[in-house]
């Protein structure tokens, strides 16, 4: 078990907390990483372009000229593939990108980036984090008292935290439900309050024991 420094919003010191290291201590697994952004980012494709094909278009239900004895190729329709005005062959049509992967695998990406930003020391551990009113100048006085540099990821299930943040470029406020395997690698630091860290474990844990 791993034991970190915990400080609070004003960047003192808070005691320290224990990790499991079942999620915060494995050996990352890269290409399963790599599996679950792809996963993640062909989710997010529209899957909305589309095109005609030559029983979408209107018009050509008459054979342009008879079979024989024009000296020309024989047709059936002006809307054939061919024809200018016709349909087109193998387009694409409206389709979902989204394919599943399975569940320990998904538990296993998830345990990657934790574990990665662990031994990168890029895991900021809060003791709570709550604001009474959505105030983003005050929440980036929060986020300067934490010394925390570059691109920031904060979980926490605050609303007041979650609208604060949201005209603050290069952060991002999500809950611990919503952790998910690329906004950790794309955000340089992840800042996680106990309470956050108590229901990731459990999520992660719970969810790989079914």
């Amino acid at each position: 078990m791993a034991n970190l420094k915990v400080i609070d919003q004003k960047g003192k010191d808070a005691g320290e907390v224990t990790l499991n290291d079942d999620v915060f201590g494995i050996k990352p697994n890269e290409s399963v990483v790599f599996d679950a952004i792809i996963r993640q980012r062909a989710g997010r494709r529209q899957g909305t372009s589309k095109v005609k094909n030559r029983s979408a278009v209107r018009g050509g239900g008459k054979k342009p000229w008879k079979q024989k004895g024009t000296g020309r190729a024989r047709q059936g329709s002006i809307r054939s593939p061919q024809w200018r005005g016709g349909g087109v062959v193998f387009g694409p049509t409206p389709r979902s990108y989204a394919y599943s992967m399975p569940r320990k695998q998904r538990r296993l990406a998830i345990k990657s980036v934790l574990s990665q930003k662990l031994l990168d020391e890029d895991l900021v551990v809060l003791d709570q984090l709550t604001m009474s009113a959505p105030k983003t100048k005050e929440f980036k006085s929060i986020l300067d008292g934490l010394k925390v540099e570059g691109k920031v990821l904060v979980v926490s299930d605050d609303k007041n935290v979650q609208y604060s943040a949201r005209n603050l470029p290069n952060v991002k406020v999500i809950t611990a439900n919503g952790l998910n395997v690329e906004d950790v690698v794309n955000y340089d630091k992840l800042v996680l309050t106990k309470e956050a860290i108590e229901k990731i474990e459990k999520n992660v844990e719970g969810a790989s024991a079914k």
